[in-house]
């Protein structure tokens, strides 16, 4: 009884199937490596490390400020609205990648770090300034690129 139960259970898969995890390889944010391929095109966040104020005094600084910069950004752009996250997408494939530097072939900066980047490296006042003017700088990169045609202005009461 116990053998003919034994083999009523046996479960016949497909063999041509395999089955392997993949955790660390996938991601759902490869629509961010569009917004990088646009980045490294225009130059948007390529100025960053010589114009931010570094006010880290130690050796052991793992990962530019603009590659913290742009796992800040990017994070905003996949939907992450703070650092809360910032430890899975350490490992998170697309923003590794979009992040540069030490981060491709290691991992991304943790959720400690990016809090202190951001609170901060982001709001010490001459780094802030210069963010306020970003957007600015990064319009008249663009309009260097390809200078617009026209210019619609739209404004509300």
């Amino acid at each position: 009884m116990g053998e003919a139960r034994k083999d009523a259970l046996r479960l016949d898969f497909d063999r041509r199937l395999k089955l392997e995890f993949h955790g660390t390889k996938v991601t759902s944010d490869a629509g961010l490596l569009a917004y990088r391929e646009l980045d490294e095109a225009l130059g948007l966040t390529s100025a960053i490390e010589s114009e931010l104020r570094d006010i880290r005094t130690g050796k052991n600084t793992q990962h530019g400020l603009a590659a913290l910069l742009r796992q800040s950004i990017y994070g905003r752009l996949a939907g992450y609205d703070d650092t809360n996250d910032a430890e899975r997408l350490t490992v998170d494939p697309a923003m590794r990648h979009v992040a540069g530097g030490r981060a491709i072939e290691r991992s991304a900066a943790s959720t400690s770090v990016m809090s202190r980047f951001e609170t901060e490296i982001l709001a010490e006042s001459e780094n802030l300034a210069f963010l306020m003017n970003m957007p600015g700088m990064w319009v008249d990169a663009v309009h260097k690129g390809k200078p617009p045609k026209q210019i619609i202005l739209d404004m509300d009461s």
